[in-house]
């Protein structure tokens, strides 16, 4: 597996992956020094993410390989499909999935989400419109969603 420790708006970010894609992407609590050279398997996932960040990025498409249980990667693939600037609720994503019942293992699996950003666990709130928990902080995740939706420009006249 390859490495890489790149300086995002909200901390670190460590990349890790390999020729079969990238398996995790996190953000940091603690301080390590930057990567010089990106790896070859990590660049498009940096570049992507960079892009993401300058605001010129919506959505990702370099190869991702995450590890997990079919039920999390079936999360994770809906989490896929919630739309930049918009978010939904544990509830309805259970839904989504086939089972309401489902809400606590679908709130888990969001939880274990090995691709941070990529795979936009940040979009799912709470059905009452509360940001709920969120492995990197509520801060970054608040952060994140407004960094999706930018303020509507007022017409003048």
């Amino acid at each position: 597996m390859q490495h890489a420790y790149i300086k995002t708006p909200l901390g670190i970010t460590a990349i890790t992956g390999d020729a079969q894609g990238v398996a995790k992407i996190s953000v940091l609590e603690e301080s390590v020094a930057l990567t010089d050279t990106i790896p070859v398997e990590l660049q498009q996932a940096v570049a992507q993410l960079q892009e993401y960040f300058e605001g010129k990025r919506t959505n990702f498409d370099f190869v991702m390989n995450p590890a997990g249980t079919d039920f999390q990667k079936r999360v994770w693939d809906a989490l896929l499909n919630i739309p930049f600037g918009t978010t939904t609720s544990y509830h309805a994503l259970s839904m989504q999935l086939g089972d309401v019942k489902a809400i606590r293992a679908v709130a888990a699996a969001n939880g274990k989400n090995p691709l941070w950003i990529v795979v936009p666990c940040h979009r799912v709130i709470g059905s009452d419109g509360s940001l709920t928990g969120y492995a990197g902080g509520l801060w970054r995740k608040k952060w994140l969603l407004e960094h999706e939706t930018p303020p509507i420009q007022q017409s003048l006249f």
